[in-house]
């Protein structure tokens, strides 16, 4: 049996989730969904990244001690994800006894490979990204662009990580890899990074308590990007290595330069693939719980459905890009597509069946996929998927104009009967491609054409009525 592993980035958990951070958990949920439906042995893992110094500020916040304070965010992460259908296998936290062990046993596999070493440093710290950022990385009011916060000016003492040492290797496989990182564009930006010469990268911290203590320096705790890359590990070792790590194109340099060099370090395989989605905008700003203007998922899923959610998002960006989130456009999507489209051809096919009181044979339990869907679900283009499934749905519509099956009902039972039976056929190929995209909305479809009888229903999706 082939094995698929998918992850999403382990989520800071100093706020609730936001649209953005769904939007990539649902890509990973689709991908594990349409590699289970193969038959594929599968593994999803999300999780939250709890040992940041984002932490420690919000729990001060919060009026809060730290482990309180993550253990409620922890568990509202993992309530958030079951509303939304996510199908995940593992959710792990870096405050697990499991991912502090492999972290301690990584670090000190790259410490007896002689890439650690103990030095100074001086820079400037974003607290919003916990990453140490570059002059030329800031705006010109010296603010970090995506939080708009000034950096902390950072004098200490840390262990470093021999980054540069592995410049020519990560060159090399790139080379070899063109599809390492995607898309394209994300490919070239990484590797021109990497190619513009690589610096040894800080890996302790002195001054922060909260934290996994560095194994050979109880006085140092672990830098949280460190840590953090080693859940994709430490929540089932066996797993390795991941297939595809989907994440957002600001944390790419961590996952497509420092931790396939930490890797190489450490002796484990590289990851198969690194995907890089685009950001969502609103009002042209990046959607971040820092600039104050997330939108919350729930509350959309709430109004209009998880499954509407899901689509509109996947319909109306193609994965890589960035996309404007507009309800507006959201409402126009749901009725065009869902309402009138798809839920309307489901009530229309078990209308006519009901009224010709037609009979079925139960539908094979084989699931199987078109080349042209199965290969655009393997490239992640989602777009291009759910295209091939609407455009099936625009030719059944249409032959249903063409061949008025009400007509026949009247003047040839047997022609109408077979005319619909076909039409079912029809209807369960495109719930089988609904499998990875619309996981509720397929069960409904198989439950109501299961048969021998197909009744009418309630619809899929109700209309919206537009201001």
């Amino acid at each position: 049996m082939k094995k698929f592993f998918v992850t999403t980035p382990i989520y800071y958990i100093n706020d609730v989730p936001h649209i953005g951070h769904a939007y990539a958990t649902f890509a990973a949920d689709i991908l594990a969904r349409f590699n289970r439906a193969l038959g594929n042995e599968t593994f999803f893992l999300t999780g939250t990244d709890e040992n940041s110094q984002k932490t420690v500020l919000a729990a001060q916040a919060a009026g809060k001690e730290i482990k309180v304070y993550t253990d409620e965010l922890a568990s509202k992460w993992k309530s958030t994800w079951k509303k939304l259908d996510i199908s995940n296998d593992d959710f792990i936290r870096t405050t697990e006894k499991r991912h502090k062990k492999v972290v301690s046993e990584i670090f000190q596999k790259i410490n007896k490979n002689g890439d650690l070493y103990k030095g100074k440093y001086e820079g400037l710290y974003c607290v919003g990204h916990e990453a140490f950022l570059k002059g030329d990385d800031l705006d010109e009011k010296g603010l970090c662009p995506d939080h708009q916060t000034k950096p902390e000016q950072i004098v200490e003492e840390n262990y470093f990580f021999k980054l540069s040492k592995y410049q020519g290797r990560l060159i090399e496989h790139f080379d070899n890899n063109p599809k390492f990182v995607e898309p394209k564009e994300r490919y070239n930006e990484i590797l021109n990074f990497i190619k513009a010469g690589l610096q040894d990268i800080s890996v302790t911290r002195e001054t922060q308590k909260w934290g996994i203590p560095a194994p050979n320096d109880p006085k140092q705790v672990i830098y949280v990007w460190f840590d953090a890359l080693i859940n994709y590990i430490s929540a089932d070792p066996s797993k390795w290595p991941v297939d595809v790590h989907i994440i957002g194109k600001d944390i790419l340099r961590f996952h497509a330069c420092f931790w396939p060099a930490m890797l190489l370090s450490a002796g484990y395989e590289l990851p198969k693939k690194v995907f890089a989605h685009g950001f969502f905008t609103v009002n042209g700003k990046k959607i971040s719980k820092s600039l104050g203007n997330a939108i919350d998922p729930l509350a959309i899923s709430e109004k209009y459905g998880v499954e509407a959610l899901r689509y509109y998002l996947f319909k109306e960006i193609p994965f890589g890009n960035d996309g404007d989130f507009s309800f507006k456009r959201l409402e126009e999507v749901y009725n065009a597509d869902l309402a009138n489209g798809l839920g309307n051809l489901v009530a229309r096919v078990a209308k006519l069946c009901e009224t010709a009181g037609l009979e079925t044979k139960p539908q094979s339990e084989k699931v199987t996929f078109p080349a042209d869907y199965k290969t655009a679900l393997e490239e992640l283009r989602f777009q291009d998927a759910l295209s091939l499934i609407w455009s099936k749905i625009t030719k059944v519509d249409r032959e249903i104009d063409q061949s008025k099956p009400w007509e026949l009902i009247n003047k040839d039972t047997q022609a109408a009967k077979a005319l619909l039976t076909t039409l079912v056929e029809e209807i369960r190929g495109i719930q089988t491609l609904l499998i990875p995209f619309l996981p509720e909305t397929t069960e409904k479809i198989a439950q109501q054409f299961a048969g021998p009888k197909i009744q009418s229903a309630k619809p899929l999706f109700p209309r919206i009525n537009l201001l």
